[in-house]
């Protein structure tokens, strides 16, 4: 299973709160900072995970919201400006936190210095912001169709399937192994596992963590 971490979200609209339920069923927490009160109700009834009125740009917000012990920061409000300043907020409050920030595509290569990346969701969808804030060896493939996950998996040098074929792991079923990361050989099931290689996997979300412990560990 991948390494579970802790999430500051600011922002509870529709690119922040499907961010955070994509990060929350993968294992992770969340915390989400939300300026609108009548947002954050709606967000405290269909969401588990602590949330948070204010302004993620507030120093005390920010602390309250647990940046101190956060993974990283994602900033994920529809103002470019403001996502920006609550990054380089969170990093000067926490140094080491990793921060992600939402902007808009046309002045996107300006902030990268800033922030430690950058996410136009508007195209790309939640899924790469997900991917941008945890970062590490498992990526979930953007823009698939429901809930299937397709996923770019790194297997670990002591995963349980490290150096076994396809035929000898016996994934759960509901998964598959597609490919290796480039595409450019199917999987069959005398293909080797090898530790340290990535390779493309689609899972039932009912049994990812089955998947990714034997792949992860």
């Amino acid at each position: 299973m991948t390494e579970k971490r802790s999430v500051v979200i600011a922002g509870g609209g529709r690119v922040g709160l499907h961010t955070a339920t994509l990060l929350v069923g993968q294992g992770h927490d969340c915390t989400i900072v939300e300026r609108d009160g009548d947002r954050c109700g709606a967000i405290a009834d269909e969401f588990v995970a602590t949330v948070i009125q204010g302004d993620a740009t507030d120093p005390a917000i920010l602390e309250q919201a647990g940046v101190g012990t956060a993974d990283a920061v994602a900033a994920l409000t529809g103002q470019t400006g403001s996502n920006v300043a609550t990054c380089l907020l969170a990093r000067e409050l926490a140094p080491e936190v990793r921060t992600v920030a939402r902007v808009d595509r046309e002045g996107g290569p300006t902030y990268e210095r800033f922030v430690d990346a950058i996410v136009f969701p508007e195209q790309a969808g939640a899924r790469v912001a997900a991917n941008a804030i945890v970062g590490g060896d498992v990526h979930t493939i953007a823009d698939t169709i429901g809930d299937l996950e397709i996923m770019h998996v790194r297997v670990a040098e002591n995963a349980p399937a490290a150096g076994k074929t396809l035929a000898a792991v016996r994934l759960p079923a509901g998964s598959l192994v597609i490919s290796d990361e480039a595409g450019n050989t199917v999987a069959r099931p005398e293909t080797t596992l090898t530790a340290g290689e990535r390779y493309l996997v689609a899972v039932d979300p009912n049994v990812t963590d089955e998947v990714l412990n034997l792949l992860r560990g």
